[in-house]
């Protein structure tokens, strides 16, 4: 969904913490010691078995360069995998990170912030030295408190079996771990479950605007009034930039400081008993062709597909963190719409999946395959929501070209409002019955910009006579006549449009 104009205004599992090196200043010869020509800060940001993500800022000390190169070594035969902000490559133990064309220019004690992810084994020393185009740069402090990243795993005795092992089976109340069971949601009793719920938008557009990381409260008073509406799931939007770090956002707002803000967030909505869904919404990669929400090549809005450069690498970093709590759904990517920028739509559906260079955009894409792929490579097998195109609106081909998953864990996430092509039933009857026949449906956004709520409960009887998911968009104090908000206080008194949500769900219940 598009939102109303603000511009006004992990990285580990629950058993890891927050990861920091600080590295000591070389000392100069004797006498008056003489400013570094640059200064590097390399920071753990957050590790996992086998595992890490970093994060490397440099300040220029120097004049200014048009063009940089990062070098240092990993000391313990970590090997590189993704990176961002930069050109990574890896030679023996030597990394090099090339400037971007977009961060090329670095003024003199300007700063830029790159990140990675990478594999160690036995230990994760940090690097002891760092050059930029050549000269040896000073080094600061890795920022956030933490233990020394130099880790040696301690193996985990293995008890002696006294008996049957039990098969773990989840509670009556409270979020399951979700399994798809041919076109059903199933816990791990094998019983029937829902997505019943809301939207809780902010994530997504705060923290690249400069204003904050959430819009408006997520503490525990606000996670439970969402629940009084006997709301059983949250599904939380997320920006790539952000939570990978990236330096065009606010030192307080990206990084590790966005995603504890998350990971939080995600523990007060399971500490009341609903199912957190952490979705990709806003994205790199410049977009200017049809359809286009900004011209802007950072994430700041809406664009057609995810793009290869950061998707991965934040598919990866988000599995890796939640991957141990299987109660946590993925929303791999929003509102695709590639449908508006290609001429086909089998030219569409074939960028949808498989990504690559796609008609009409001039960014390298990651399809639904390529993020699919990131998550099932961490060892996730944590249920995964994608989304069709049009907006997720169309889901005409999906089955047809839905991506492969090892896990068989993946079901298919539709939006719909009152304004959208797919907005009745006999288009629902044809095109989103095939394909809930087959996998589990879950609507992610449902929503009207009318202030009422007739649509929504069409929309809502349609599904619940099908026994399918749906989740209202959204849990923010906006005009819901600029934009379909359901409340009015975050203390749950809903809008006219709200309402019928809010009775339907406690109906339900």
């Amino acid at each position: 969904m598009r939102h109303p104009p603000r511009t006004s205004a992990l990285l580990t599992t629950a058993a890891l913490a927050m990861v920091s090196c600080a590295l000591a200043v070389a000392g100069t010869a004797s006498g008056a010691a003489a400013a570094p020509p640059c200064t590097v800060t390399y920071s753990v940001v957050g590790q996992w078995a086998g595992g890490f993500q970093g994060s490397v800022t440099v300040t220029n000390n120097s004049p200014a360069l048009d063009g940089w190169s990062l070098g240092f070594g990993f000391p313990a035969g970590q090997v590189l995998g993704q990176g961002w902000g930069a050109k990574w490559s890896q030679s023996g133990s030597a990394v090099t990170a090339a400037n971007e064309s977009w961060n090329a220019a670095l003024g003199t004690g300007a700063s830029v912030t790159t990140g990675f992810i990478a594999s160690w084994a036995g230990a994760n020393t940090p690097p002891a030295a760092f050059t930029l185009n050549g000269a040896v740069c000073g080094t600061g402090t890795g920022s956030g408190p933490g233990p020394d990243p130099t880790v040696t795993p301690t193996p985990t005795p293995t008890p002696t079996p006294t008996g049957p092992t039990p098969t773990p089976t989840d509670p009556a109340s409270g979020a399951p771990e979700l399994n798809v069971t041919g076109n059903r949601l199933t816990d791990r009793n094998g019983a029937t479950r829902r997505l019943l719920g809301v939207n809780r938008s902010g994530g997504e557009f705060m923290c690249v605007q400069g204003h904050g990381i959430f819009d408006g409260p997520v503490d525990d008073a606000s996670v439970r009034a969402i629940a009084d509406w006997k709301a059983n799931t949250v599904r939380i939007p997320l920006n790539e930039e952000c939570w990978l770090g990236l330096d065009t956002i606010k030192p307080e707002y990206r990084g590790a400081n966005y995603a504890n803000a998350v990971k939080a967030l995600v523990d007060r909505v399971l500490a009341h008993g609903m199912t957190p869904v952490v979705e990709l919404h806003w994205t790199y990669g410049q977009y200017t062709g049809n359809s286009s929400g900004c011209a802007d090549v950072h994430a700041s809005c809406q664009k057609p597909m995810p793009d290869a450069q950061y998707g991965p690498a934040f598919w990866t970093s988000v599995a890796n963190t939640f991957k141990n709590d299987r109660r946590v759904v993925f929303d791999l990517f929003n509102e695709p719409y590639p449908d508006r920028a290609a001429s086909t739509a089998a030219q569409a559906w074939a960028c949808w999946r498989d990504g690559g260079t796609c008609p009409g955009i001039g960014y390298e894409v990651a399809g639904m395959q390529d993020l699919v792929d990131a998550v099932r490579a961490t060892g996730a097998r944590n249920l995964v929501l994608v989304p069709g195109i049009a907006y997720s609106n169309d889901l005409s081909q999906w089955l047809t070209h839905s991506p492969t998953d090892p896990t068989g864990n993946l079901a298919a996430a539709w939006h719909v409002y009152n304004f959208n092509t797919c907005s009745n039933e006999a288009c629902w009857d044809s095109t989103l019955a095939p394909v809930a026949a087959r996998v589990p449906l879950v609507a992610g956004e449902i929503g009207e910009n009318t202030c009422t709520h007739a649509f929504v409960d069409r929309v809502m009887k349609w599904f619940d006579d099908r026994s399918l998911s749906y989740l209202g968009w959204t849990w923010n104090t906006w005009d819901c006549s600029s934009g379909p908000a359901l409340i009015t206080s975050y203390d749950g008194t809903p809008t006219a449009f709200g309402t019928g949500l809010r009775d339907h769900l406690r109906a339900l219940n």
